[in-house]
């Protein structure tokens, strides 16, 4: 049994505190309104603490950071915290309890009940302490724990850096804590209990770090779970234990079957440890792990218990398990490293990631939220950058179940370990075998997750030859993974685990070792920086020859700033000024943001002498509102072109690509697909749209169509449809192509887009391309192009927003719980131009769309945000209430003009009367199926919705878009009490 001590903690200064630990978990223990003790923050850290208590303004907003002690200046005692917490902990005859500690950074005393220990240094470390004589049964245990922070916390040069001065590598710590060119520096290094601190209680024997290992044969229908545990005796009497193994799996209708159940008897001796390799467990054909894209998710639960003769069961042991084997190895085609899982070549499209939230605000509800925002996006593998963190089992947990691969580095980058400037320090952190037990400890803690796919030793260098060399033997291949085919079959007889050593006693044994994220198969493969380009990008230019050499890319960036709310709500208003715009000679436009923008880390959207300012190609933005708006536009322009340029490779020249980075730790305004309070940007919906599956896209450099295919079944008889739209809705261009079969694992060009060379053709227009399943119909793949004529701009795009395309809104709303569930439909209620019959309405994929049926329902509304009035079209009430639920449709037609309804995006926001300015009023996160959308003529759009709210929260459901003309269309959903 496990106790979480996630509350009822309070925090002090050490040096304001006078009274000794010992006292503190005796004779005087603290009081919470007795100064300096304050509310804590556990797990957290003491920046945490301090913002929680409102004893420094919050860092992530304006320029905040720079108006806090940064312990470089302060001195490392201004940061050391004391811990205190009270807990009741009854406990049972001749059980055992032990405090646990997942992590502290740096170093710490702790103190219970008036008893001292010592833990050591290492911020990614487990500490488990034996307390079983020391806790109080029948009262309150009071614990108290001195925190230091790392002994290198290092300086931030004035210009800034990246990592700072370097120092912080020295320590086995987070390394991006001293700033980087995304990120202003960490004031107090991440010093505190950053990670989950519990109570644990057990018989006489204790489970330690089970290892499981699925080996398979035969073409993946002979498989073998190994599992291996420690099994600790703490008892002064010999154990004789009965050891168990249960293995099952949730079948459809909350069904669970049973695959396994094995006992077997276990001695150990009192005072020792053992460790223990269960008999292989057999399975014929089970069902397999996929990654997001490939197929689902299966998770086996494996749970393994001790019984002790005399006392019963004396500890337990539980984990989801997904049976898949992963294999790479760099491809002679491509050069590029090439995954391959339960035998099928993944074609890698993912991101790099940091880390949640830079202040270690870790929860588990934000890791659900993060990881099923990198499905929704239809990526599949997550690179744990070595700057950042060691990830925490929970977020392991939510890629399991949503199938992200992940690539787990550990503590070294080429900025703090060797390369940078000033040049930094090669030999890595002082202590080498603390590195090395901190990534030993690392190993256990994640093994058995599915979805880590990858050790690598360190962003853009490797470790210090020591610890390369002991991390490649650590982490050595076992023979059964060496194996260069599934399908090779080198056992038929059921003793074959006596040709080698079970696979679960090594440290790992199942995953490669790459000692760096620009070695073997990755950029040039050699260590040099080849990894990149971070700036703005013309389009085309992903579909080149030239722009990118290697086979495989860690990190290639771009821009990302976040829509204005974010702003407001992040800067103070004389922050909410746009860039200016300076024309230079060469006739490029240097944008210059103000100071605040540039602190959170602005790129901007030009590269003079490179690439214009895409903004721009819009047209000057007038206001934050219009900047951000644009900025949008470009966003998914930029990312959808990343990843279709890398797809249109897929095999010829690319194995694989990883965007840096897939979001901000904290509110920066780069690189990132959603902001740091997951409000998404219009980028995130160019990323899912170019890495779906099943993917119809347009090379921007040939003008081809291309169908891309990159699931393990061949697509066969698919059609494609070609339309060109002009802007006031008419459609001068449409091809439909014969019948086409493609490949699996394949890209494939079908035609060229004719219509850029056809006379007439206008300077701007939009492109809609439909890929088709003949048999049925149903649409396998939309993508919606704007585009313009070689030498152009958007600017013609500008008039367009005077216009008003009628819209048509149609929902359904559930309401689970606190849940809320909207099944929209978006319809363009313009004069479809096509001639009668061809309909254009977007299908679901198992062909479930209905015809749009329109309700009266009078209802009362609720009032509309004063910023609101005069610009919202109110639709209707949606009435919903937790014991019954009611479903409504309901509709609005507006607008006086036809054509395209271009770039329209949903918000969610909480009803309210007044908002004072940078107030923020959004329901955040929110899932969207799609957002950023366009619709021809005549096209109707379904778009699930999911967020949710407080009991007293009204939502609003807001639809905007570029010829609305200034007026959202607004659905409020109220709730019956």
């Amino acid at each position: 049994m496990k106790m979480k001590l996630d509350s009822g903690w309070i925090a002090g200064r050490w040096k304001e505190v006078s009274n000794s630990g010992e006292e503190l978990t005796t004779t005087h223990p603290p009081s919470p309104s007795t100064k300096p003790w304050m509310e804590g923050l556990v797990p957290g850290t003491v920046l945490g603490t301090l913002l929680k208590n409102k004893l420094i303004p919050d860092p992530f907003y304006g320029l905040n950071n720079e108006s806090i002690l940064d312990i470089a200046d302060s001195g490392r005692e201004y940061y050391t915290f004391w811990f205190f917490t009270r807990f009741q902990a009854p406990m049972s005859a001749n059980a055992h309890a032990s405090l646990n500690f997942r992590g502290i950074n740096y170093s710490a005393e702790v103190y219970l009940n008036g008893h001292r220990k010592v833990l050591p240094k290492g911020m990614f470390r487990r500490h488990t302490l034996d307390v079983t004589d020391i806790l109080h049964n029948d009262e309150d245990n009071l614990l108290a724990v001195l925190v230091h922070p790392p002994d290198h916390p290092g300086h931030i040069p004035i210009e800034g850096g990246q990592g700072g001065d370097h120092d912080i590598g020295q320590d086995v710590a987070t390394q991006y804590v001293e700033g980087w060119d995304w990120m202003a520096p960490i004031r107090d290094r991440n010093t505190g209990i950053w990670d989950e601190v519990s109570i644990s209680f057990t018989g006489p024997v204790k489970i330690s770090d089970p290892h499981l290992v699925s080996s398979f044969f035969d073409d993946l229908k002979r498989v073998y779970l190994h599992a291996t545990a420690e099994f600790t005796n703490a008892s002064s009497l010999a154990a004789d234990c009965t050891v168990k193994v249960q293995v099952s799996v949730d079948l459809e209708d909350g069904v669970c079957l049973v695959e396994h159940d094995e006992t077997q008897k276990l001695a150990v001796p009192a005072g020792t440890s053992v460790l223990y390799t269960f008999q292989p467990l057999f399975f014929y054909k089970p069902s397999l792990w996929w990654p997001n894209g490939l197929g689902k998710q299966v998770l086996y639960k494996v749970d393994i218990t001790v019984d002790v003769k005399g006392y019963g069961e004396s500890d337990s042991w539980s984990h989801l398990f997904g049976f898949r084997k992963i294999d790479s190895h760099i491809d002679p085609a491509t050069g590029g490293r090439l995954f391959k899982v339960n035998g099928e070549p993944v074609f890698i499209r993912g991101g790099n990631w940091i880390l949640s939230d830079g202040l270690l605000r870790l929860s588990e509800k934000r890791y659900q939220t993060d990881i099923k925002f990198h499905a929704e996006m239809n990526f599949n593998m997550i690179r744990c950058w070595g700057g950042g963190l060691a990830e925490r089992p929970e977020f392991y947990h939510y890629c399991d179940l949503y199938g992200l691969l992940v690539w787990q580095e550990f503590w070294i980058t080429g900025d703090v370990d060797g390369r940078g400037a000033p040049v930094s320090n090669p030999n890595g952190p002082l202590d080498h075998e603390l590195f090395l037990e901190c990534a030993r400890d690392t190993v256990k803690l994640l093994r058995n997750h599915a979805s880590l796919a990858l050790w690598v030793g360190g962003n853009e260098q490797h470790p210090p030859e020591d610890i390369n060399t002991a991390l490649k033997s650590d982490l050595q291949l076992h023979p059964f993974f060496k194996l260069p085919e599934i399908g090779t079959n080198l056992i038929d007889s059921p003793l074959w685990t006596k040709a080698y050593e079970d696979p679960s006693r090594y440290l790992d044994g199942t995953r490669l070792y790459i000692q760096g994220s620009l070695w073997d198969g990755f950029a040039d493969g050699e260590g040099d920086f080849t990894d990149g380009p971070y700036e703005i990008q013309y389009p085309e230019d992903f579909f080149k020859d030239d722009f990118y050499k290697y086979g495989f890319n860690p990190e290639v960036g771009s821009v990302g700033i976040p829509v204005a709310a974010t702003i407001r709500r992040t800067m103070p208003p004389e922050a909410w000024q746009i860039p200016l715009f300076q024309t230079l000679s060469n006739g490029y436009i240097n944008e210059v943001p103000n100071p605040v923008w540039d602190y959170h880390k602005y790129i901007p959207y030009s590269k003079p002498g490179k690439v214009h300012d895409q903004i721009e190609m819009y047209g000057e933005p007038k206001s934050l509102d219009d900047f951000c708006e644009k900025a949008q536009l470009v966003n998914y322009i930029q990312y959808r072109a990343l990843l279709e340029g890398w797809t249109s490779r897929m095999w010829t020249k690319y194995t694989g690509v990883l965007i840096w980075k897939t979001q901000n730790p904290w509110t920066g305004l780069r690189g990132q697909f959603y902001d740091h309070f997951h409000d998404q940007t219009a980028g995130f919906y160019g990323t899912r749209s170019a890495a779906e599956p099943i993917h119809v896209q347009l090379n921007l450099a040939t003008y081809f169509v291309e169908i891309v295919n990159t699931t393990s079944s061949t697509l066969s008889d698919v059609t494609v449809d070609v339309s060109v739209w002009e802007l006031e809705g008419s459609s001068p261009y449409r091809k439909h192509s014969k019948s086409i079969s493609v490949p699996p694992k394949k890209t494939l060009p079908v035609f060229e887009m004719e219509y850029p060379k056809t006379n007439n053709a206008k300077p701007v227009y939009f492109l809609l391309l439909k890929l088709l399943d003949k048999s049925n119909s149903n649409i396998l793949s939309r993508n919606f192009y704007w585009l313009h004529l070689p030498g152009g701009d958007y600017k013609p795009l500008e008039a367009y927003r005077s216009q008003k395309v009628p819209i048509r809104t149609s929902a359904q709303v559930a309401l689970v719980g606190g849940t809320y569930k909207v099944e929209m439909k978006v319809h363009n209620l313009s004069k479809n131009s096509l001639s009668e019959g061809q309909s254009l309405n977007f299908e679901d994929r198992n062909n479930q769309q209905e015809p749009i049926r329109i309700d009266n329902i009078d209802t009362t509304q609720e009032p509309v945000p004063e910023k609101m009035d005069g610009l919202l079209s109110r639709i209707s009430s949606l009435v919903c209430t937790r014991k019954k639920q009611k479903q409504m449709q309901v509709t609005e037609t507006k607008g006086d003009h036809s054509g395209v309804a271009f770039f329209l995006h949903f918000s969610v926001f909480a009803a309210t009367k007044s908002l004072k300015p940078g107030e923020d009023a959004r329901i955040l996160p929110v899932h969207y199926s799609d957002n950023y959308f366009s619709l021809v003529p005549g096209e109707v759009l379904p778009i699930d919705i999911t967020f949710e709210v407080s009991k007293n929260t009204v939502p609003q459901i807001v639809l905007q878009g570029w010829n609305t003309n200034g007026h959202p269309l607004a659905m409020q959903v109220t709730r019956l009490n």
